[in-house]
């Protein structure tokens, strides 16, 4: 009941669309546009680095606020804790990319993903960080970083788990990895379309140029 009370508050929060309500404050429907999600990469394309800059902190948000909570509340059962913020991720993840009131059409949840990163561990943070700006950096490939945190992600999650870092008993260890899976999995499954034109070379580039 608890997994399923975390997957589902994280859903409500996720359906917080920061890039479509800032595409409406704007007078579009962002999705018409650029690469058709309401992320905060096709915000910062198509309305500049401003939106991109309220659209990620949105999207990061919406994740982090729901996973500390969840934290906090269950901080007295650390054998479990992690894991019900991993439900609580997921189901933001969930709700940003496929939220029912715009008929399922919404981010890639990277933002997000980011925001349960950091609820989750500061050590993780940096090194995604980290990699992730030195990725776009050289290659500009906004995906290419993005695909390259969920792996990390991933590869985190079982070795930390492994080691008792989360302190999520071991009984509990094969769902862990198995969430950890899954929100990895979804960056992969929505940038399935980038990994096409990046395996062809014709990804799009991201500017750091003015607008």
């Amino acid at each position: 009941m608890e997994r399923i009370i975390c997957l589902a508050a994280g859903y409500l929060f996720g359906l917080l669309q920061t890039g479509y309500i800032y595409g409406r404050l704007n007078k579009i429907d962002i999705r018409n546009y650029g690469s058709g999600n309401s992320g905060t990469t096709n915000a910062l394309r198509v309305l500049g680095k401003k939106a991109g800059a309220v659209v990620f902190f949105g999207d990061f948000l919406k994740a982090f606020i729901p996973c500390i909570l969840v934290r906090i509340l269950f901080r007295d059962r650390p054998e479990i804790a992690c894991l019900l913020v991993l439900y609580t991720g997921l189901g933001v993840i969930l709700g940003h990319n496929y939220p029912f009131y715009l008929n399922f059409k919404g981010g890639k949840g990277i933002a997000a993903t980011a925001g349960l990163i950091v609820a989750l561990d500061l050590r993780l943070m940096v090194v995604t960080l980290l990699a992730f700006v030195l990725i776009v950096a050289v290659t500009r490939f906004v995906s290419l970083g993005s695909l390259v945190v969920a792996t990390i992600f991933l590869v985190w999650m079982i070795v930390m788990g492994n080691n008792g870092s989360f302190s999520v008993q071991s009984g509990y260890l094969p769902e862990f990895y198995i969430v950890a899976a899954v929100i990895s999995a979804q960056a992969f499954w929505r940038h399935r379309a980038n990994i096409v034109r990046l395996v062809h070379g014709n990804e799009n580039k991201i500017s750091f140029g003015k607008k």
